[in-house]
């Protein structure tokens, strides 16, 4: 089968009677609204097209010169309108005119007269919405952008300030105190951004200032001047707590040596920085010191006597808390004390009870009777020697020792000083017999060395005198028993001393008694005997030496034949005392061999210048 090709049909073109009807219809348009847009503008010739206003201002069929008039009168904006600038409780507010904005009112009537009056749609186009809708133009605005910025550097001199930090300091007892200050900084730049951007709309409003702030570490330390003027109003007052009759202080620092003891410092805290008072522990510290030596003391247990009738204790001293001021705890109380307005602070203490209280007895101390006594002599003593004697003396009266403890006199005899209650009397100092303040004391410590001696207690030292003093021999009546040499100790604390043991297991009361007219010291040891027995022997003076020549010396403190005596002669020796201590069982506890050497003493005498032969005056 075949196929055969049709051709398609050709169109026909648009006969010329169309196309020339289209061409006339389309001149005839044109036509039309050229002479309607031409009509329109012969109508409103120099006249602004009805519907058109400007920034709400009617200008329909206004010539130029009526609009120019119309718009001065209702578009005052830049001389009326309010840009508000706010920082804090500052407020500036600025006509839009004063910061660079202007209206071009002559191109704004230019702009307004010229539509619908272009090319020929354009113009028509312009017409029919002027017309039949209406048209809103926009003012034509000048903005001068070097006004407002010279506006906004001028608010920056009044805003700009620079950052200050807080200051304070002591000057003597002045304090001296200046406050911070926040630094700030008006970014112009920044700011003129919002206010371009509040000059588009044509509209009163509020321009944010843009401004950076610079804090400094301290801003008011108002509080920590106040602190300190308030700390240096009055003297500083340190007190003892619970303070008793006869208690040092209390002890009052006056503000300008409170002053020197503060510090003023900014630190940084978990808060942030401030001003920290706090008190110079150095030159506090030397403040204090001197108080603790004043308030410092060991305990002391309470004293008593034994009543031989009743067997029991009676209570003579209170016993006393030790106490020792607490330097670091009391600096930081009068730290706290001074920020924070107080002008009396009370001392801080460490406190340490005694061993033996009031109440205690003499069954709970194990002190049922008379252990040891033994009583010295001192015939021929002068009053300043006695009272030194009764001063020590009175010293142990009541005192306790605790089972098994070293007994030291040093301990008890701290200060032998003129204002403690001693005087001057003659004294063995450096191979001398000088005058010194004390002596006699030696006759307390021989006393005491001789109860513990035959006693039974062991003796940890004990130091004899450089010679033989004949006040350590006397017995009973005039006597002088050369068999008691050997048996006397010296102190000078706290280089000599004398010390023995209470080697039993009960405790050791000592009583002591000073009789002026019978010139004695009896000293008592009272506990529970063990039952130990004391044997010793003196086995006499050995290579005696005897005493020198005396010497004689001019004193000018003496008149003419007047003689002086101011030392005295006494043979050298050796003495060996022996002891032999047994227990209730006859077994030896300890022996003792005490070696004495004494020195052979010069005697000497003091005359007057122009006394002829000293020594027949003086005597030998």
């Amino acid at each position: 089968m075949a196929f055969v090709a049709v051709p398609r049909p050709r169109r026909s073109p648009l006969p010329y009677q169309i196309l020339t009807a289209l061409a006339l219809g389309a001149a005839l348009f044109l036509l039309t609204v050229g002479l309607l847009s031409g009509a329109i503008r012969m109508v409103y010739a120099g006249r602004i097209l009805p519907g058109i206003s400007v920034a709400g201002v009617d200008l329909s069929n206004q010539t130029p010169q009526q609009a120019v008039a119309a718009l001065g009168e209702r578009l005052t904006y830049p001389q009326s309108g309010q840009i508000v600038f706010r920082y804090g409780d500052e407020v500036w507010v600025a006509h839009p005119e004063e910061l660079g904005l202007v209206f071009d009112t002559g191109a704004t009537i230019e702009r307004a007269y010229l539509l619908g009056r272009g090319g020929m749609f354009s113009s028509l186009t312009g017409q029919f919405n002027a017309l039949w809708g209406g048209m809103d133009l926009p003012p034509i605005a000048v903005f001068d952008e070097r006004v407002a910025h010279g506006y906004l550097q001028n608010l920056a001199v009044q805003i700009d300030r620079p950052m200050v930090e807080a200051e304070l300091s002591l000057n003597g007892t002045e304090v001296r105190y200046t406050p911070g200050q926040t630094g700030r900084v008006l970014d112009v730049g920044a700011t003129l951004e919002f206010l371009l951007a509040k000059m588009n709309v044509f509209a009163d409003g509020e321009v944010p200032l843009v401004i950076e702030e610079q804090s400094p570490l301290v801003l008011d330390a108002s509080s920590q001047a106040e602190a300190l003027r308030q700390a240096l109003s009055a003297p500083l007052v340190l007190t003892l707590p619970d303070s008793q009759p006869g208690d040092p202080g209390p002890w009052t620092l006056e503000p300008a040596l409170v002053a020197g003891t503060l510090t003023v410092a900014r630190v940084q805290t978990d808060s942030g920085w401030q001003f920290e008072i706090a008190v110079d522990t150095q030159a506090m510290q030397q403040l204090l010191e001197e108080v603790a030596e004043q308030v410092n003391r060991t305990p002391e247990n309470a004293r008593f006597y034994f009543d031989d009738y009743t067997r029991q204790l009676v209570l003579v001293s209170p016993a006393l808390v030790g106490r020792t001021l607490d330097i670091s705890a009391t600096q930081e109380a009068i730290a706290q004390g001074l920020v924070s307005g107080l002008h009396e602070i009370p001392l801080a203490l460490d406190t340490e009870m005694p061993e033996v209280n009031n109440d205690a007895t003499a069954q709970s101390l194990g002190i049922t009777e008379l252990v040891s006594a033994e009583t010295t002599y001192f015939r021929g003593s002068g009053p300043a020697r006695l009272q030194n004697i009764e001063k020590a003396a009175a010293e142990f009266y009541g005192l306790l020792v605790p089972p098994n403890a070293t007994f030291s006199m040093g301990d008890v005899l701290r200060d032998i000083s003129l204002e403690n209650g001693y005087a001057e009397a003659l004294i063995i100092y450096n191979g001398q017999t000088i005058t010194g303040v004390g002596g006699g004391v030696c006759q307390v410590s021989t006393t005491l060395f001789r109860t513990a001696f035959f006693g039974g207690y062991p003796i940890e030292e004990r130091h004899a005198h450089a010679f033989r003093v004949l006040y350590y021999e006397q017995r009973p009546g005039s006597g002088i028993d050369p068999a008691l040499a050997g048996l006397d100790a010296t102190v000078y604390f706290p280089l000599v001393d004398l010390k023995f043991t209470n080697d039993r297991p009960y405790w050791l009361l000592m009583e002591t008694y000073f009789n002026r007219d019978e010139s004695s010291l009896t000293w008592k040891f009272y506990s529970t005997g063990d039952g130990r027995r004391v044997e010793w022997q003196n086995l006499g003076l050995r290579n005696v030496v005897p005493a020198p020549a005396p010497l004689y010396e001019e004193s000018a403190d003496l008149a003419p034949g007047a003689c002086k005596q101011i030392d005295y002669a006494a043979d050298g020796a050796d003495v060996t005392v022996t002891r032999v201590v047994y227990d209730l069982n006859g077994q030896v506890l300890f022996s003792d061999n005490i070696q004495t050497h004494y020195q052979a003493w010069q005697a000497v005498y003091q005359y007057g210048a122009g006394t002829e032969n000293p020594a027949a005056v003086c005597g030998p």
